[in-house]
């Protein structure tokens, strides 16, 4: 038996191909955007988008139109109308994006419950169904993702300076709310990239746990990036097999996979540190 065939056997599927592609596409998104999301604590946001992106995806089924289109519309104007009640209503941001989560997924919930009989492809998009994904879809997501690349490198000093110092890039002139909306839509955009790869319920994992462990290991924002996007092409790719072997759920299994990489991240980085601590403490 060659040592090669567990690698090479799922291969030989088109559907296991396409989500291979799909894997490497969403993992490079998500750990270049979800890198800026974690330096802003954003976290929570990303969890609000995807869900609210939930009815989008209802009403395009019921409209018969695109997914993606119906899930873009929803969890975009969900990020802009977020940044915009939070500056004209002067709200917590946490406050404005509790309200609208809640007021977006029970709206996806309620119209879920006006179709008379089960759908599987709704589901596939709560919990991922990334083995599924067609040519089509796979054209659709990587146009997303080319746009969302290509934004963010349009704007890539920008940003990371709002990031860093936002009074100081409002002081140098830059529009530094507007760069807020672009960062918010560039992140919905992001989650609309992914549903179909873990879904609406896992896809904030997805979006932070790679740049979480960038953050671990990195002492700059380019090296935060470069670990994130091999954390985040890497544990899909590894799930997607895992999965294949283990006959288990595929997006939870690329979760888990990111997770435990987190956990390991984790653990060198407070040996680490106890080692560095020693080694600046005299010995008695």
């Amino acid at each position: 038996m060659n040592p090669l065939d567990p690698l090479l056997e799922p291969l030989a599927f088109a559907f296991f191909v396409r989500a291979l592609f799909a894997a490497v596409i969403v993992g490079v998104v998500c750990a270049v955007v979800g890198s800026y999301m974690v330096l802003r604590g954003l976290a929570f946001m990303g969890d609000a988008l995807s869900h609210s992106a939930f009815p989008g995806v209802v009403a395009a089924y019921l409209l018969k139109g695109p997914f993606y289109v119906g899930a873009a519309v929803a969890a975009v104007g969900t990020a802009l109308t977020i940044g915009w009640v939070t500056r004209r209503g002067h709200l917590r941001s946490d406050t404005t994006i509790g309200v609208l989560f809640a007021g977006m997924f029970a709206l996806g919930v309620f119209l879920f419950s006006r179709i008379p009989n089960y759908v599987g492809d709704l589901f596939g998009f709560l919990f991922g169904e990334i083995l599924g994904i067609g040519e089509g879809d796979l054209i659709a997501l990587t146009t997303l993702a080319v746009l969302v690349l290509l934004v963010v490198a349009i704007f890539w000093k920008e940003l990371l300076y709002a990031t860093f110092d936002p009074l100081g890039a409002a002081a140098a002139g830059l529009p530094v709310g507007r760069l807020d909306y672009v960062l918010l839509a560039v992140i919905a955009l992001t989650i609309v990239v992914s549903l179909q790869a873990v879904g609406i319920i896992m896809v904030v994992a997805m979006l932070v746990t790679p740049p979480a462990i960038g953050q671990l290991l990195a002492t700059s924002f380019a090296r935060l990036v470069a670990i994130a996007i091999a954390v985040g092409v890497a544990g899909p790719v590894l799930g997607l097999y895992l999965s294949y072997w283990l006959d288990a759920a595929t997006g939870a299994t690329i979760v888990l996979v990111e997770t435990a990489a987190f956990g390991l991240a984790l653990a060198f980085t407070s040996l680490r540190r106890t080692a560095v601590r020693r080694s600046i403490v005299p010995s008695a």
